[in-house]
């Protein structure tokens, strides 16, 4: 019986080797590290940057950035999905994250059950643009084109399977036409292969593409999200054009952590992002870094991640594209 006793002991021991804060205000114990799952200077970690300064000023402890890049995000993602569930690590997800999913066929992690919804952040939307010496300038127009030579016109995109290659799939499927997709190694690579006119069209966030619009370098077809943007008041969304009443394509950023935080710490946790969130000195920074504040609380963020990972999956079937090892 003792020995039963002792070995119950030994174990209720070893369970409790990271200790779960029992409410709110006993979190955070130490420093907490925002997992960044790609590289330092890119829209995602200025993101992840902003928040992390604004949420060290609420919560009362150092909030540092981790960049762990690789594997197409995976590697910073499963950091994150396996990280100890005591609110001390945290990860900034973006689009990219449902889209590697749908291309995949298995990772370590799953994309909707292994992370708990903290906070919806912020949305940048995308432009579609062509060369300056394109025919087309509007929507109709691109599509009347791509209609006369079904499969010839090409698209750039930053990368295979990035959300902007999706992004052009899914315009296709919407509006019943053909494009040829060209994948590059990243946006300046992209931009410069439609700027030399090797390229018709290019799929791409504002933030990339809006300085070449202004000087007249690119031409702005339409802005692939709900409404028009201030900086661009006379670029039209593809809804607009009445050729695809439900297109809208958004890079968003989300917080979450490790799939099992206690629910006080994603508590205090998400009331601390959207507090940050509201206050105009951190909304300037993000639309300053081509950003737009775009706060919810878990159950939407939640929610986004599961219905985008249905529709791009659906979009990479439609497309016919094969899924990678």
């Amino acid at each position: 019986m003792f020995r039963r006793l002792a070995v119950a002991v030994v174990a209720l021991a070893g369970a409790a080797v990271v200790p779960l804060p029992a409410s709110a205000q006993d979190w955070p114990q130490r420093p907490i590290k925002i997992i960044v799952a790609f590289g330092p200077g890119g829209g995602t970690d200025i993101v992840a940057r902003i928040i992390a300064q604004a949420l060290q000023e609420r919560l009362g402890q150092p909030v540092t950035v981790e960049n762990r890049t690789g594997a197409g995000g995976t590697i910073g993602h499963d950091m994150v999905a396996r990280a100890d569930k005591d609110g001390h690590t945290l990860g900034v997800v973006v689009a990219g994250l449902v889209i590697t999913a749908a291309m995949r066929k298995s990772m370590r992690y799953d994309t909707v059950a292994d992370f708990e919804p903290i906070a919806m952040m912020a949305r940048q939307t995308n432009l579609i643009a062509v060369r300056p010496d394109f025919p087309a300038s509007s929507v109709a127009e691109l599509v009347k084109a791509a209609q006369a030579e079904p499969g010839k016109l090409t698209y750039a995109s930053p990368a295979f399977g990035a959300l902007q290659h999706f992004a052009g799939e899914l315009f296709a499927q919407s509006t019943k036409i053909k494009l040829l997709h060209v994948p590059f190694r990243s946006s300046p690579e992209a931009i410069t292969s439609v700027l030399s006119r090797n390229v018709n069209i290019i799929f791409d966030t504002v933030a990339a593409l809006q300085g070449h619009v202004q000087s007249k370098d690119l031409k702005a077809i339409a802005v692939t999200g709900k409404a028009r943007l201030p900086s661009l008041p006379n670029v039209p969304t593809v809804i607009e054009s009445g050729l695809a009443p439900e297109y809208e394509v958004a890079t968003w950023y989300g917080l979450v952590g490790p799939r099992g935080l206690p629910a006080p710490v994603v508590g205090r946790l998400s009331k601390a992002a959207l507090d940050s969130l509201a206050e105009k000195a951190v909304a300037e920074r993000l639309v300053k870094a081509g950003v737009e504040p775009d706060p919810g609380p878990p159950d939407v963020l939640g929610r986004l991640v599961a219905a985008e990972m249905k529709r791009w999956s659906d979009v990479r079937i439609s497309a016919g594209i094969a899924q990678v090892d």
